[in-house]
């Protein structure tokens, strides 16, 4: 089960996400759902509309949502009627060579993405830093980031070499 394809949390609602693939995700949205509700008011998507969560990173206020073929058109005009009253921006960024936004890109903090960028354009992310994941690793910016805390695969050193060369300890933390 991949929760974050069913939702998105922000700090004012959860956003029940409508999976791109039907035979996927979409069973496990109703789960999520529940599991959310003491927690955070609830929205969702509709149809037409699709959005995988692995498609959606959010840095601050603004929200970038990849186009990718789990995530179509409508589905991002309805993530922006819900989030930009609430005072975030969506930019919708195209993707290719992978099949979520967060493959190729993730953010490690408020200012600092870790990046893929055969995957996905620095240009779509004015006002970052970032790193680089290394070349012989493509699938190495997809990191699971849990308030201050990073989670990710031993299985790219040498990525994890950058980000600790960046701050970025052992113990999948940033440095203080």
């Amino acid at each position: 089960m991949f929760a974050e394809d069913a939702a998105i949390v922000l700090d004012e609602v959860a956003i029940l996400m409508r999976p791109g693939a039907e035979s996927c995700a979409r069973g496990e949205v109703p789960a999520v759902a529940k599991a959310l509700i003491p927690h955070r008011p609830i929205l969702s998507l509709e149809a037409p509309g699709t959005m995988d969560g692995g498609d959606v990173m959010i840095a601050g206020r603004a929200i970038f949502v990849g186009a990718s073929s789990r995530t179509n058109p409508a589905g991002i005009e309805q993530l922006r009627q819900i989030a930009e009253p609430l005072g975030y921006d969506v930019h919708p960024v195209s993707v290719s060579g992978c099949l979520h936004l967060k493959s190729a890109v993730t953010a490690l903090d408020e200012a600092t993405l870790l990046i893929n960028p055969s995957w996905v354009g620095r240009d779509h992310f004015r006002g970052f830093a970032f790193i680089e994941v290394d070349e012989a690793e493509p699938s190495a910016a997809n990191i699971v980031r849990v308030g201050p805390h990073l989670l990710y695969s031993a299985g790219f050193p040498r990525t994890l070499e950058k980000l600790q060369e960046h701050g970025y300890d052992r113990q999948r933390r940033k440095c203080q």
